[in-house]
């Protein structure tokens, strides 16, 4: 283990979430718990076997570190291990303090070009890297991402990094979608009261066909089904956005479509990916912080993200350092 002292920790909807409603799904707050998960910090103290990292080493923290070598972690799909320890999951804290105790092995170096801020990025980033490569979005790929929020945002990033050659984004909110076009988005829909039907066709106006892959970042049941309807016969949808556990979907028209319907559950083996990305300059996600409070105004952090003031709210909390 290592011992850090934290920088830079951003705040994910599912905190908000968690503080307001005091649970989600089957995971229910019981007791105190410390938010965030999206985290970067420095080595304070190495653990007697840590190797590859020393004191002053600045890292990005993954969250997720799968308590025991099950058979899911054998396969390299460590993310669905069941007895996973995740921060800022009941019953496990997260990481939003001054100093933080984590597994070596989920602690990542950030290079001297990446910013700490950055390597807190990494943790939204790599949802869309696992949804995209999930989605399987490649050369020349045409794109629909549903919900232009940081989780959409991230994955306009990551699907026209891996190839997509065409991309459109809905959402309710014009600002929103015109940070979507500054990320890369080719076209935008602002969502009013169209049917799901009526956002399908649109999206397939605005591409010149139907996409082959669509990535729905909302949970909506609406924009579920507009994501049915929206996917070319054969393509891929990827539920990225979780809402009620009961939803009413076409499934009979995916079905006789081969429209695949895949699931994703965070992330794994994205943070060498994503460093690579930022240390290379291939992907610039700095244009998603559009907030900082220092640790002691976390309260006021919380609520900005609430209202859905800007995109991402990031707290420091270590106060010696003065860089934006």
């Amino acid at each position: 283990e290592v011992l850090l002292r934290m920088h830079s920790v951003g705040i994910c909807g599912s905190d908000v979430h968690y503080w307001q409603h005091g649970r989600i799904g089957d995971f229910v707050v019981k007791d105190p718990m410390v938010l965030g998960h999206e985290a970067s910090g420095t080595v304070v103290k190495v653990g007697s076997g840590v190797t590859h990292l020393k004191p002053g080493d600045r890292v990005a923290i993954e969250p997720g570190v799968p308590r025991e070598v099950d058979e899911f972690c054998k396969t390299g799909r460590y993310n669905l291990s069941p007895t996973i320890f995740f921060c800022a999951t009941p019953p496990d804290d997260g990481n939003l303090c001054r100093y933080y105790k984590h597994s070596a092995s989920y602690c990542y170096k950030l290079p001297d070009n990446v910013t700490f801020e950055e390597g807190a990025l990494i943790e939204p980033l790599s949802v869309a890297i696992h949804a995209c490569k999930r989605a399987g979005v490649t050369l020349g790929s045409k794109v629909f991402v549903s919900g232009s929020g940081p989780i959409g945002l991230v994955n306009v990033l990551v699907a026209k990094m891996m190839g997509a050659a065409a991309l459109v984004i809905t959402d309710l909110s014009a600002s929103r979608l015109q940070k979507a076009k500054e990320m890369g988005a080719d076209f935008t829909i602002q969502v009013k009261n169209e049917t799901p039907q009526e956002v399908a066709s649109k999206v397939e106006s605005l591409l010149g066909c139907m996409p082959e892959i669509t990535v729905e970042c909302t949970g909506v049941q609406a924009c579920i089904q507009a994501g049915i309807y929206a996917t070319r016969s054969g393509g891929t949808l990827v539920l990225v956005g979780l809402g009620p556990e009961m939803v009413t979907v076409p499934i009979v028209n995916a079905a006789v479509r081969e429209v695949d319907i895949r699931g994703i559950f965070r992330y794994c083996n994205t943070w060498p990916v994503a460093i690579a990305l930022l240390a290379s300059k291939r992907i610039n996600v700095k244009p998603l912080v559009t907030h900082r409070f220092p640790l002691e105004k976390a309260l006021e952090a919380f609520e900005t993200t609430k209202r859905g003031e800007g995109v991402k709210v990031m707290l420091k909390c270590d106060p010696t350092d003065h860089n934006p």
